[in-house]
């Protein structure tokens, strides 16, 4: 095909279930467990408890949070995946933009297939996790490495620092406080990581830091006016701290009453932000006296986009 560009972008998000129901929730979160860079049990051990005992005991609960945020159009992270991808294909005319789930549909691998049959020479991975893990990132490389023989591939292992991603989290911020008034306290809540993979090297929680730390500089916050904290714990063992629902309630018991919650780890919204923390959070906060505000992901938002386009541009050695 001589028309078809010949540098492509692929949008890769982690993946969602097709619908709000229990058989669609345990396909989804069977495929997303038994990858062994997301848990790293030996799987004699691992595969019979999650199928037994796991997925039949989470998938109906799972379900029932993902109908809580379900969209006429669908799950919110694959919405709001597939139209930042278009806001980036709108400002790369000449690429071939494409979202892409690591886990479900639609799927990285056969998104790379299709790239190299359709004769696409160089493809741009950008996984949309600022911050670099083993368990997110390198699991994205992983059928990167599988897929793309052929293929000029040229992969973004993380942007967490990036100028035009900084500036955009941070004028969305800016601009939802405007509009709303600031809380008293400014809540920075990522997905948390066992701390096990941390002692080993993973650098997600130090890039989390550097996150944070760039965004509160650009606001002009004092140490005392925000906190870093982790969320979603999966499992006995432990994850990094401070948690955010612990760290909640603290606040909550030293009197504050009006709290912002904001989750930069997160580019588009999701069940973890827009269930976990939009509602259960807010919700035991509520219960606790106070008032808890979620400040929505970028999404498909211009500064986003706009953010994405220089990074892809900039990784791919071109300007056009």
């Amino acid at each position: 095909m001589s028309d078809m560009p010949s540098t492509a972008l692929l949008v890769v998000n982690l993946g969602t279930p097709e619908a709000p129901t229990a058989p669609a929730v345990r396909r989804y979160l069977g495929e997303f467990l038994s990858d062994r860079r997301v848990v790293q049990i030996p799987r004699i051990a691992w595969l019979p408890l999650l199928h037994g005992l796991i997925l039949p005991l989470r998938g109906p609960k799972a379900a029932t949070k993902y109908a809580s945020i379900w969209l006429p159009e669908g799950s919110p992270l694959a919405v709001y995946t597939r139209r930042l991808s278009e806001a980036v294909q709108a400002r790369l005319p000449q690429w071939r933009v494409l979202d892409a789930m690591r886990y479900g549909e639609p799927s990285l691998s056969a998104r790379l297939r299709t790239l190299r049959e359709e004769g696409v020479q160089r493809v741009v991975v950008l996984p949309l996790y600022p911050q670099y893990s083993t368990t997110t990132t390198e699991s994205v490389r992983d059928v990167v490495v599988r897929e793309a023989a052929g293929l000029q591939v040229h992969f973004i292992e993380e942007y967490a620092v990036d100028p035009g991603w900084l500036a955009a989290v941070v004028d969305s911020i800016r601009a939802w406080r405007d509009a709303r008034g600031a809380g008293e306290h400014l809540l920075f809540s990522y997905h948390g990581l066992p701390q096990r993979l941390a002692r080993a090297g993973d650098p997600y929680p130090q890039q989390c830091e550097a996150s944070t730390r760039a965004i509160v500089q650009a606001l002009g916050l004092r140490d005392d006016e925000w906190t870093l904290t982790y969320q979603s714990r999966f499992g006995k063992e432990r994850w990094l701290e401070p948690a955010t629902d612990l760290t909640l309630r603290a606040l909550a018991a030293r009197g504050v009453r009006k709290v912002d919650v904001v989750c930069p780890g997160f580019a588009v919204d999701c069940l973890e932000t827009l269930e976990e923390v939009g509602i259960g959070l807010a919700e035991e906060f509520a219960h606790a006296g106070g008032e808890l505000r979620y400040l929505p992901c970028l999404n498909d938002s211009a500064g986003h986009a706009d953010a994405l386009v220089a990074l892809a541009r900039r990784t791919a050695g071109v300007t056009a």
